[in-house]
């Protein structure tokens, strides 16, 4: 019961009246573990697994409580994914004139990453393996071709050795310098 209001409460983070056909994907993610090779990305598993506290918090249940049921449970991709996108928006795209786009970063890394034929018409299993195997295990491009984040131009480090968080980072400098571009 629990868990299953944990699962509902992480989708209204990410569901939008546009992205309703994605909850096979959705559910998938939330049963992977997010593995990690580089050293600094325990922050997004970190990240995740306290999201459960704040669920907790909103929610008026103990700590203890939910640390009783899911507390060998380790991070789901889908947990440290939606970590990072509410980190990005309340710690470095907050802004009254926009809103709240968590849901805007999350599908980012989804539609960056290659999820964005699977919805649920065109669910497999087995691509949504290929694509996690590739993310988690950094066999996407150097410039993050096929991976949470990617710059197409003025990549100069290889960020399958870099950490998320810097990977996301530059990801937003990238995207608002072309944005700028188109400005002018």
């Amino acid at each position: 019961m629990i868990r299953e209001e944990y699962y509902k409460w992480l989708c209204r983070f990410i569901f939008t009246s546009r992205r309703r056909n994605y909850k096979r994907l959705i559910r998938y993610l939330h049963g992977v573990e997010f593995t990690y090779s580089v050293p600094f990305d325990e922050n997004r598993y970190e990240d995740g697994l306290s999201l459960r506290k704040r669920f907790a918090y909103e929610l008026g249940y103990s700590n203890d409580h939910i640390t009783n049921i899911m507390g060998d449970d380790p991070c789901s991709v889908l947990e440290m994914m939606i970590a990072l996108a509410i980190r990005c928006e309340e710690h470095i795209m907050d802004d009254i004139e926009y809103g709240d786009r968590t849901n805007q970063w999350f599908w980012t890394m989804i539609d960056n990453a290659g999820f964005s034929s699977l919805t649920d018409l065109n669910f497999n299993s087995r691509e949504a393996e290929y694509i996690i195997d590739r993310v988690l295990n950094r066999k996407y491009g150097p410039c993050g071709e096929g991976g949470f984040f990617y710059i197409k131009n003025n990549c100069n480090v290889d960020l399958r050795e870099v950490e998320l968080w810097y990977q996301l980072n530059w990801y937003l400098d990238s995207y608002f310098e072309e944005m700028k571009q188109y400005e002018h």
